[in-house]
């Protein structure tokens, strides 16, 4: 099949693997050249997509040090998530059409994927996906949007509800609540009729955490600015009649996953969702182990009978594939139905990834930050 002639653009490219994401940001990603893809070498049921936005997000940022559980072969290019228009598709690619928005389901094309289409990431004026991994743009979503789709909100509905089992009236307490995967999490556990008490370390993104739907907002910054966290037990049990919450959902880890430990009622369900507070568990560059690894009180975990699960979104859905259906088709529906919109708060040229990437790593960003080719 012929294609349109198409301009020449750039792409990211992870060159090796840093000790840490920042190591990486300053020492190992350049921002190189690109010609448009050859549809003569891509396959008939390949799709080449012109990004327009491409998801900035913190598993990016682990995969440039090698401290992510999937280890992606070097050199590639990052963006695990990124949506734009049709380019050219193979004679046999049925659903879409070029010229046709579309965003890439991570999963199944991109770094984090396990096929031929690794080293296409979305940090790139272009990238080539296999059809089944290429979906119809929403009309209620801009690119930003929904390119911080699948991942954040499949992250929220497994941990919450199917591993947490939340259920409508109970309440949630949600760790790093404007993060990507906890501000989505506020919005399911929102969707769903849970009450929701969100933590963070500014008043400021809490205030916004609170904007988009959290019942209550709590900063757990020590008072004097030292690190760790402070004490917000005796806060939660005020705002629950001296109950606790029913569950905790936990992607920051450390010093506060004891806290909440402490902030759950008799039998009650601790997620952990990952340990953002403490990227460096794992070595860096790619080495297996962890050094650093995280400890709960089992103390606390017994006399209080609670469940604790880890919820390894995309390992579980590995292991038994009929996961992600029926999650899928209860995203999509409420973003059909306009009850989801994913909030982007940071917009970079690609041309300032190392800034963008930096932002996530600061924690700067409320939900989604993207870059734009």
């Amino acid at each position: 099949m012929t294609a349109p002639s198409l301009p020449p653009g750039h792409r990211v490219l992870v060159s090796e693997l840093g000790e840490s994401p920042t190591d990486a940001i300053d020492h190992h990603l350049t921002l190189i050249p690109m010609p448009a893809p050859d549809p003569a070498t891509l396959g008939p049921k390949d799709v080449l997509i012109a990004v327009k936005s491409a998801s900035v997000g913190w598993v990016d940022l682990l995969m440039t040090s090698g401290q992510y559980q999937h280890l992606a072969k070097t050199p590639y290019t990052p963006g695990l998530e990124y949506a734009g228009v049709v380019a050219w598709q193979g004679p046999e690619v049925a659903h879409v059409a070029v010229g046709e928005p579309v965003y890439v389901d991570g999963f199944l094309a991109g770094p984090r994927s396990l096929g031929a289409y690794q080293a296409y990431g979305g940090f790139a004026t272009y990238a080539v996906a296999p059809a089944e991994a290429v979906r119809r743009l929403p009309p209620q979503l801009s690119f930003d949007q929904a390119c911080n789709l699948l991942g954040n909100y499949e992250t929220a509905i497994h941990c919450l509800l199917t591993c947490g089992k939340l259920q409508a009236g109970e309440t949630v307490l949600i760790n790093g609540a404007s993060g990507s995967t906890g501000l989505a999490a506020v919005h399911v556990a929102k969707l769903v009729g849970a009450t929701v008490l969100a933590t963070g370390r500014s008043d400021d993104k809490l205030a916004v955490v609170q904007a988009q739907g959290a019942d209550h907002v709590l900063n757990c910054r020590t008072e004097d600015g030292s690190p760790g966290v402070r004490r917000f037990r005796e806060d939660v049990k005020a705002l629950t009649g001296g109950r606790g919450v029913d569950v905790v959902y936990d992607g920051v880890g450390g010093d506060i996953s004891v806290e909440s430990l402490r902030c759950l009622r008799f039998g009650g369900r601790f997620l952990i969702v990952g340990w953002a507070a403490t990227p460096d568990v794992a070595r860096g560059k790619g080495q297996r182990g962890a050094p650093n690894v995280n400890v709960l009180p089992t103390n606390i975990i017994m006399m209080k009978g609670l469940t604790v699960q880890g919820c390894p979104t995309v390992i579980s859905t590995l292991n038994d594939p009929s996961l992600r259906p029926p999650r899928l088709e209860r995203l999509l529906a409420w973003v059909d139905s306009g009850a989801l919109r994913p909030h982007v708060s940071h917009v970079f040229p690609l041309t300032e990834f190392q800034e963008a990437m930096r932002a996530k790593w600061r924690g700067d960003v409320i939900g989604g930050c993207v870059v734009r080719p």
